[in-house]
Formats: structure tokens, sequence, C-alpha cells
């Protein structure tokens, strides 16, 4: 047994414990948590290494490293030692994402080997729900999408991460790992959208799923079509499906900045309940 403060790599038998430090905040999770009960700890399978911080013994902390370095339910002590440990890897990720102060503080130590971000989003509000409004009407258009459609959403998903992250997806390897996460959402029959014209008029996704909750991500509306309320019935559709469905809980975080956004996912029933903070890379 461990008796003195000290992070390390964990493996396929440490998985009972890490998930129960995941479980100590579901939502704020959710993502880290849905890859490890799928993966497990296996390096290969998870697509990165989980990090494992204890104290007195009991593993306190956990920092996962894949495309994502993402710190857990971290204490100071263990963001430095999370810290020095990626600082020795070098960068691998293409961003850090997480809980805002745990977030900020990994970046601060991590800054000086391997700044400048290309965007720091300091404060990203953390929104749940658990009910759909009943002044709140779905838009009886959005649907799954089916598995026959991917040329149709696949240029809406590339334009929704252009817009929202800054780069392309199909930038580096031509696209193929983000071309398999979409395929993958929708095989899943988590990919929601309202076609018209063989076009995406607006689409969502359910992401990240756990027993306790689901993530929504990829919400998108048409150039043309935004500022006619599609966002929100089109969100209502899919928060129907996700609360029936998948998870007790649905949640998302958003862009402090996007105030339209964040105005109509406070209309279909999401509060605030916390901040990421993302550093991109």
């Amino acid at each position: 047994m461990l008796t003195h403060p000290t992070a390390r790599v964990l493996e396929p038998g440490d998985l009972d414990a890490a998930l129960a430090v995941l479980d100590r905040d579901p939502v704020a999770n959710a993502f880290v948590t849905s890859r490890v009960n799928v993966a497990g700890l296996d390096p290969w399978r998870l697509g990165g290494e989980m990090w494992g911080w204890y104290s007195g013994g009991k593993l306190a902390s956990l920092c996962y490293a894949g495309a994502n370095l993402v710190p857990i339910c971290a204490t100071p002590e263990a963001i430095s030692a999370f810290a020095e440990r990626a600082r020795r890897a070098g960068r691998r990720c293409s961003s850090i994402v997480g809980p805002a102060e745990t977030t900020k503080d990994l970046w601060a130590r991590l800054e000086p080997h391997w700044g400048p971000a290309r965007e720091i989003r300091a404060h990203q509000p953390l929104m749940t729900t658990r009910t759909l409004p009943p002044d709140v009407t779905p838009d009886p258009l959005v649907r799954r999408v089916r598995r026959d459609e991917m040329d149709v959403i696949m240029p809406a998903c590339v334009a929704m991460f252009t817009e929202e992250v800054g780069v392309s997806p199909l930038a580096g390897d031509g696209g193929l790992l983000y071309q398999a996460r979409v395929a993958e959402l929708v095989s899943t029959g988590r990919a929601f959208a309202r076609i018209q014209d063989g076009r995406v008029v607006f689409k969502a996704e359910i992401g990240a799923v756990t027993r306790h909750t689901c993530q929504i991500q990829g919400v998108w509306v048409a150039p043309e079509y935004r500022g006619r309320g599609l966002s929100e019935s089109g969100m209502a559709a899919v928060l129907h499906y996700a609360l029936r469905d998948v998870a007790p809980v649905a949640s998302l975080y958003v862009n402090d900045f996007n105030a339209p956004a964040r105005a109509a996912y406070r209309r279909v029933g999401f509060t605030e309940v916390g901040a990421f903070m993302s550093v991109l890379f």
C-alpha cells in the first residue's frame, strides 16, 4: 500500500477505485467516466493514460492524459504532481479541459513549458436539467440521423467544429478520426438533426453517457436559419430523447461569451451548476 502522497499511471486493477473518484461529481466527470466505462483503464483502449494521485494510501484524484488533459477531483497537491508528470512527458494533447479552478491551476504550472496557448476559454458555464419545461414545444422535425445519412450530416459537423474550435477537424489525418467519431454517434442513435431538402438545418449529439448523466454537444444551427428559435425547439427535441431514453440528467457546457446560446439553454430548462475552462493548442 502507498503510504506517502504520490502519483502513478493507473492499471486495470485500479478500475473500481477510479470509478469511485469519478462518481464524486458525475456531471463534471461525465466525459471521462463514459470512456472508462467502455474501455476500462487500459491505455490502448482508453486512448490515453489515467494518472492517479494517492494520499494516505487511498486514491484521491485523477488526471486523464489523452487527446485532452483532464484533471478530475484534483487537490492542489495532485495538480502539482500531475503538472510535473505532464511537463516531463511533453505536450501530447490538443487541449486541457476541466473544472475551471483546477484547470486554471494546472495551466499556470504548465504554461511556462507548454505555452503559449492558441486560445484560452477561462469560464464556460456547466449547465444541467432533469426536466423539459411544459411550455417549450420540441421541434417535431428533429430526429435521429440514419446511418445512410453520413454524407448529409458530416458537412454540418465539420462546420460546427471549425466554428467552435477554430480549426478544421479534417486537418492532420484528413478527418479519419473525426469521421469515425461521428459515425459512432450516428450508429448508436445519439446524433440528431432537422434535415430539410437534403441539408442540415439544426443538429446536436448526445456525447458522453453514464448511468447518472449524458452530455449534449455539437449544437449547431445553419447560419441562414439563426434567430428563428430553432436552437430552442431543436434542443427541446434532443432533451426529450435524452431524458426519456438515455439518462436522468442532461448536461452541457457553453462559452460564457455566447449569450444567445446561454439564453436558449436557460429557456429549455438548463441551469448553471459550475464552470469549465478550456486551454486550446
